[in-house]
């Protein structure tokens, strides 16, 4: 690589990290193309050349904190539920408020709303690999029903309920998630089919 393309990387890079901390410490309106070349430290003309619009920075931001997010997570045993709820529990400390303000601008910011769409059919496939002896033997509606009742014990509004609005410490959080799920486990079949 020549040194001139090795720099363009370098400045790119620093341009992504600049995204990810706005988009990660702000509302989606109010990161701006130009606070973001302040903070990577280069002209808002070097930010324009690497991405053209505020939607290609949030796009290059996202893709980087859902490869974090995907890397975390992918780390669990199906099985382990113990280390499932504490490894989400702990990417919820780092990501959680990130994805509540983008839940809240998801139906007025139109690039969220397929962001939203993604990681929630990303959090439903792990949950069904995760705890797939949950599911175990449930078919149609019952299997339906156990795999949102999963969903919700181990969503993000879940944990904001719990760490937020009700104060539990970390710890606190991890076990009443881990009793929510454990109760799906030991939960009878019942219901219709």
């Amino acid at each position: 690589m020549s040194a001139r393309a090795a720099a363009a990387e370098v400045t790119r890079e620093r341009i992504i990290a600049a995204s990810v901390a706005a988009f990660s410490a702000h509302w989606y309106e109010d990161v701006t193309v130009r606070g973001i070349a302040g903070d990577a430290d280069v002209a808002l003309q070097t930010v324009r050349n690497h991405f053209p619009s505020k939607e290609a920075l949030f796009s290059v931001a996202i893709d980087r904190i859902s490869g974090g997010i995907e890397s975390v997570r992918g780390s669990v045993t199906p099985g382990d539920m113990d280390g499932a709820i504490s490894t989400l529990v702990d990417d919820y400390e780092a990501t959680g408020d990130i994805l509540m303000r983008l839940l809240a601008v998801e139906e007025r910011v139109a690039v969220v709303e397929p962001v939203i769409a993604r990681g929630r059919a990303e959090h439903q496939a792990w949950v069904e690999r995760v705890f797939a002896a949950a599911l175990a033997g449930l078919r149609g509606k019952t299997r339906s029903r156990r795999i949102a009742q999963l969903v919700v014990a181990t969503d993000v509004y879940t944990w904001k309920l719990l760490r937020r609005d009700k104060g539990l410490d970390r710890n606190q959080t991890i076990t009443a998630m881990r009793e929510l799920v454990a109760s799906l486990h030991d939960k009878p079949e019942g219901g219709s089919r």
